[in-house]
């Protein structure tokens, strides 16, 4: 499987994304949108990077168990019911992904929404990726 991220001059530089990611590889896994639920179906976390955290884990254990790892992302979109929370927290949800996921980015988008399908829940994550085998 092959990457490859296109971050033209032309464009305004990315920060905690790619402007396009072109992929090749034998499979694509579509990865369903991920809360902080635990185990137990429990919104777990009180603040949005703390809820964003537990969502990224939850996305990466279904990437992993369908044979997937982080670098592996084509495409993320986070679902955020509060952007501007999310904004004031943007560094420490990036140093969040770059521990969990690495330094290469998928493409991604930042998506505002009025609420999820948990009340509680902040942040919902969910994208695609591409894979061998």
């Amino acid at each position: 499987m092959t990457l490859h991220r296109h971050n033209p001059a032309d464009l305004s530089p990315p920060a905690g994304f790619s402007h396009a990611v072109t992929a090749t590889g034998n499979r694509l896994v579509f990865l369903a949108g991920q809360t902080s639920l635990d185990r137990d179906g429990k919104i777990t976390g009180e603040t949005l990077p703390e809820q964003f955290e537990a969502a990224l884990v939850n996305l990466l254990t279904a990437l992993r168990h369908a044979g997937g790892s982080p670098a592996d992302l084509a495409r993320v979109t986070v679902y955020a019911t509060d952007v501007a929370d999310y904004r004031r927290h943007a560094s420490e949800l990036g140093r969040i992904w770059r521990r969990l996921a690495g330094r290469d980015y998928p493409a991604m988008a930042v998506i505002g929404v009025v609420r999820l399908w948990d009340d509680a829940a902040q942040v919902e994550l969910d994208g695609f990726a591409v894979v061998d085998g």
